[in-house]
């Protein structure tokens, strides 16, 4: 004979929830579908424009990345300080969230500038973090874009002793590196 538990769990449906692992699978599919809608779409432009360049597409973190290098005319699309390639990232982002229905955080680099950045970015924030931890003074870095101040942040969190903080309010947001 059978026993109430028994037959309760006879009645229980059993659901189970999806890995970490498929879950990470349908964000990076996402992710893909996002770097190929803009890159459909950057294609579009170069050819409006009458550029050349090889757009290449990759996943990196939570972000798609797309990329437009080897062309000869591309630093028009940096534009001085990156301002134009700013502006071309923001309507690709726009172009992806119109067909996805989605916000999304692309990330566009022209001609390796973005990642030329980062890397001097990086070292900035480490040479910064190095002369606090010495010298025991804060240092304020100039006004950066938010791009800008998180490739700093993480530099600095990279070295033991000291962290960072943004002061101040746009477009005059800046790190301060103060010793811990």
């Amino acid at each position: 004979m059978a026993s109430d538990l028994d037959k309760a769990q006879e009645d229980l449906e059993v659901i189970t929830e999806p890995r970490d692992a498929e879950l990470d699978a349908d964000d990076d599919d996402d992710l893909i579908e996002e770097g190929e809608i803009a890159g459909d779409y950057l294609e579009q432009l170069l050819d409006v424009l009458d550029f050349d360049g090889d757009i290449d597409l990759d996943v990196e973190g939570d972000r798609a990345v797309v990329s437009i290098d080897g062309g000869k005319d591309l630093s028009k699309l940096v534009g001085r300080s990156g301002e134009v390639l700013d502006a071309l990232q923001e309507l690709t982002r726009l172009a992806v969230q119109q067909a996805t229905g989605e916000r999304s955080k692309l990330m566009l680099d022209v001609a390796g500038w973005r990642a030329g950045k980062r890397s001097e970015l990086s070292a900035l924030g480490t040479s910064a973090a190095k002369r606090v931890l010495d010298s025991g003074e804060r240092e304020e870095l100039t006004p950066m874009t938010p791009f800008e101040r998180k490739i700093v942040h993480d530099a600095v969190a990279q070295i033991d002793g000291v962290s960072s903080e943004s002061e101040g309010a746009e477009p005059n947001r800046r790190v301060v590196i103060i010793r811990d």
